[in-house]
């Protein structure tokens, strides 16, 4: 007789409170301060309601004099109100040791050979007297979650670095937040202060329902942010300040699809393809007027084309992308119009810019040099036939097959710069791409010979140093961050509290947690309250600090692994068609 099946009520958004103290009474103290006060919340749905919002999508948090708020480079999910106090933005960057980061360097050639030898013998061996020296101006203090870096000597960090003092009632943090970029400024506390932390779906909410907050965020993009962005991009580089200007203020944020895109991405992987299309909103549409260039401002999106009853993946699009130009120029040139040739859909979570096709036509259009301008549409009816054909102008035509493209979607591997990709027709199993990583890492590889295949080519167990690293949110400490000049996702060992943030969060469990030994290398280090192994997060930092850069690529003998940046598809292409 079969058992009958397991009921529960369906998980909710709020099962999960963002703060654990937003009592009855500080939701009332909350609803009655600027700017929630003068918020209608008859505009907001009895399913999520405002009340609501602020009792489960934000918490109070408190900072003592010191304390390191946001990091430039972290990748945050929260904004933050000044409730009580002042904070201080330094605009001109802070030390990497400062902010709990280590510092950038390389072995010479002497300590990379001496460390053939000179590893230890069992696995993970650290010397934690070094724990107790932080250096620099940097330190923690707090327990558990609460634990932070605070700086020593606030005075001169003031003195010897350009900041700004951000008042009572303002707001900080709000544009990483929606648009999950990284952060610009590091901000600490300038004696005690209260926040209002607001997680990113309350603050988009509120963004969605009220005018006063969604037209003070979308200025401060405006403002700070958007003409830096287009002045970045190709087709607008070559323009002044003015027309920058006016193209911003006429230039439309939206967002399409969901944050935690990392969650519930390997569920959705094991439906069928038309299952998995419907859960992507769609950006732009095939057929549909091109009513403005689309620029990918953060997140990644799928290029499709309509084929039998369901569609076929051309190419996908990640930040500082953009799609539609050919379109807009065809239809500027030509006196027969075209509408969109391709599907564009949110890969999880999209933020974008649409410039409207009046403005592309006015102010980008008549200035881009002859060779710079697409090509006429062809549609002839072998065109119509043709998947290599039917790929956007923006990204070329390349030739990673079709059912390669999608596999890369469906398992978001086009979110790595350094990607891990082995042709197993080439490989022997010799395991010297292993061995050379131990070798760099105190006798334990950061990766581990496995992963997804597709055809004769396997994605490993590597990190790949994504471009959208959502295992940087959330650290409390700073430890796991890019480093400021190569790029890579590296963590700082001696700041790492194993919390285990960072490998919850990596969606491709790239990230490890293991139990450290003291120096003599054959006990493990207990924790003096529970008396259990103190856990460190490690994964493949690309081996940072060697001469040579990936041990694993250069101890290949066969050629049979590279490292390959996915947004670079030309150059996937040419590897995997050799």
């Amino acid at each position: 007789m079969a058992e009958a099946p397991t009921v529960i009520n369906r998980p909710q958004r709020w099962d999960t409170p963002f703060g654990t103290d937003m009592t009855d009474q500080e939701v009332d103290r909350v609803l009655s301060i600027e700017p929630f006060c003068h918020i209608d919340a008859s505009k907001f749905p009895s399913s999520l309601s405002l009340r609501g919002i602020i009792a489960n999508d934000t918490r109070i948090v408190r900072f003592d004099d010191g304390d390191i708020i946001v990091r430039e480079g972290d990748y945050g999910h929260s904004a933050f109100l000044i409730l009580k106090g002042s904070v201080r933005v330094v605009l001109d960057g802070l030390p990497p040791e400062v902010l709990g980061r280590r510092e950038p360097h390389r072995r010479g050639l002497g300590a990379s050979i001496a460390q053939l030898w000179s590893n230890h013998k069992l696995p993970e061996v650290r010397n934690v007297a070094l724990y107790g020296r932080k250096g620099g101006d940097a330190n923690e203090r707090g327990e558990g979650e609460e634990i932070r870096i605070f700086l020593q000597d606030v005075p001169g960090v003031i003195s010897a670095h350009k900041t700004a003092q951000i008042n009572k009632g303002s707001w900080f943090g709000e544009l990483a937040a929606l648009g999950r970029t990284p952060r610009a400024a590091s901000v600490f506390a300038e004696g005690r202060a209260v926040m209002l932390e607001v997680r990113w779906q309350g603050l988009r909410e509120m963004r969605q329902r009220d005018d006063a907050i969604r037209n003070q965020i979308d200025r401060l993009y405006r403002q700070n942010a958007l003409k830096v962005h287009l002045r970045e991009t190709p087709y607008f580089s070559h323009l002044g300040d003015n027309v920058l200007s006016a193209i911003a203020d006429a230039t439309e944020f939206e967002t399409h699809g969901t944050f935690d895109w990392y969650g519930s991405y390997q569920k959705l992987a094991q439906n069928d393809a038309a299952d998995r299309l419907k859960t992507e909103p769609i950006i732009a549409e095939e057929g549909s007027y091109p009513n403005g260039l689309i620029m990918i401002r953060s997140g990644f999106a799928r290029v499709s084309r309509k084929f039998g009853h369901g569609a076929r993946t051309l190419s996908y699009l990640g930040k500082g992308q953009v799609y539609g130009l050919a379109e807009l120029a065809h239809n500027w040139k030509a006196n027969d119009p075209v509408q969109l040739q391709h599907t564009v859909r949110a890969v999880g979570y999209v933020d974008i810019l649409r410039v409207p096709t009046s403005v592309i036509e006015k102010y980008v259009l008549p200035t881009l040099p002859a060779e710079s301008i697409p090509k006429l549409l062809d549609y002839s009816a072998e065109r119509e036939l043709s998947a290599h054909a039917a790929a956007p102008a923006t990204t070329g035509a390349p030739e990673v097959p079709t059912d390669m493209l999608e596999f890369l979607v469906e398992n978001r591997f086009m979110n790595g710069t350094a990607t891990m990709v082995i042709d197993l027709d080439r490989c022997t199993r010799c395991d010297d791409c292993v061995r050379a990583c131990a070798a760099a890492h105190d006798n334990n590889p950061r990766f581990i010979r496995h992963g997804p295949v597709h055809g004769h080519h396997m994605f490993a167990n590597a990190c790949m140093h994504c471009a959208d690293p959502v295992c940087m949110i959330g650290c409390p400490t700073g430890a796991i961050h890019r480093d400021p000049l190569r790029g890579n996702v590296v963590i700082n060992d001696r700041t790492c509290i194993g919390c285990a943030t960072c490998a919850g969060s990596c969606p491709y469990s790239n990230i490890r947690m293991v139990e450290i030994r003291d120096i003599d290398g054959w006990n493990f280090v207990l924790d003096d309250k529970t008396h259990l192994p103190i856990l460190k997060a490690t994964k493949c930092d690309l081996c940072a600090d060697q001469l040579g850069g990936p041990g694993c690529e250069r101890a290949c003998p066969h050629d049979a692994l590279k490292r390959v940046d996915m947004k670079n598809v030309p150059e996937l292409a040419r590897w995997l068609n050799r």
